[in-house]
């Protein structure tokens, strides 16, 4: 018996008395909206970050396989950063 009666508070008309339907129109919460920011497409910023360290192995690579002076290699990189940075700033999205 005492079962019975515990399953006789889970019925919906006693359920919707203690907790409200939810609301098809109300805004997620928080942590939903943190999540869902977390899958976003990739942006310049993202793709000259993932790129840049690829592209300076190369470069100190390139240049010393060509055996060019330090400063020129590190003249390239300093170029090459400059140029991740351009690229990264000039995709922004306007809102």
């Amino acid at each position: 018996m005492q079962r019975d009666d515990r399953l006789r508070s889970l019925e919906r008309k006693s359920m919707e008395s203690i907790f409200a339907p939810l609301d098809a129109n109300e805004p997620l919460p928080r942590e939903l909206l943190k999540d869902a920011r977390r899958y976003k497409t990739l942006g310049r910023w993202e793709l000259a970050g993932a790129l840049w360290l690829p592209a300076v192995v190369v470069v100190l690579f390139l240049g010393a396989l060509t055996d060019v002076g330090t400063t020129i290699a590190l003249g390239a990189v300093g170029l090459l950063l400059l140029g991740f940075v351009v690229f990264a700033i000039t995709g922004r999205r306007r809102r």
